[in-house]
């Protein structure tokens, strides 16, 4: 069992903080004339400042889907997605015909290179998709022709226990971790 929800409410409660705090400061630098540059600067900060206090509040909102908990279960049958309070699936492994766990890094020069971490399923036959139609929201997802493919996001911690549970449960199936260069977006 990989739980992929570990750590997310310590990230979006900093991310909430910090964005809440640039915005707050912005927006009462603006309102109390504490900006340089003149009326078109102050209306700049303000703007910047609300944007920063929305984005706080959109985390505010959705912290209980933001922080629920999933877990991705990999065990002799199969694979499972569990989460309670969205889209579950479980998937046995006769039903697939190749599996990979894709990776790519952002391009940056600073110390922190975040790692975007991909689970790829490929199914064995056609009927897939009418089988498992609570997985047709990964269908051919970012880049994934003819397959599956669920986003775990800035997640480089879960490379080494998806490759060591695949290794051991999927046998010839899995393809191991493949490299996929630099990415620009999220996934």
């Amino acid at each position: 069992m990989i739980d992929v929800a570990r750590g997310t409410k310590g990230r979006a409660l900093a991310g909430m903080l910090v964005a809440g705090g640039f915005g707050l400061v912005a927006v009462i630098s603006a309102a109390t004339g504490g900006v340089s540059g003149g009326r078109a600067a102050e209306v700049a900060a303000m703007a910047f400042g609300a944007v920063l206090l929305l984005i706080a509040a959109v985390g505010l909102l959705g912290w209980q889907m933001l922080t629920r908990p999933r877990q991705l279960i990999l065990d002799r049958n199969g694979i499972r997605w569990h989460d309670p309070q969205g889209a579950p699936w479980a998937v046995g492994w006769a039903e697939l015909s190749t599996i990979a766990v894709s990776r790519s890094m952002r391009r940056t020069h600073r110390p922190f290179r975040p790692i975007m971490v991909r689970l790829d399923l490929f199914p064995a036959d056609p009927e897939f998709r009418s089988r498992h139609p609570e997985m047709n929201h990964l269908w051919e997802f970012h880049k994934v022709r003819d397959g599956y493919r669920l986003p775990f996001g800035s997640a480089g911690e879960l490379v080494a226990p998806l490759d060591a549970a695949l290794r051991h449960y999927a046998g010839p199936r899995y393809l191991g971790v493949r490299d996929e260069g630099f990415t620009v977006g999220l996934f």
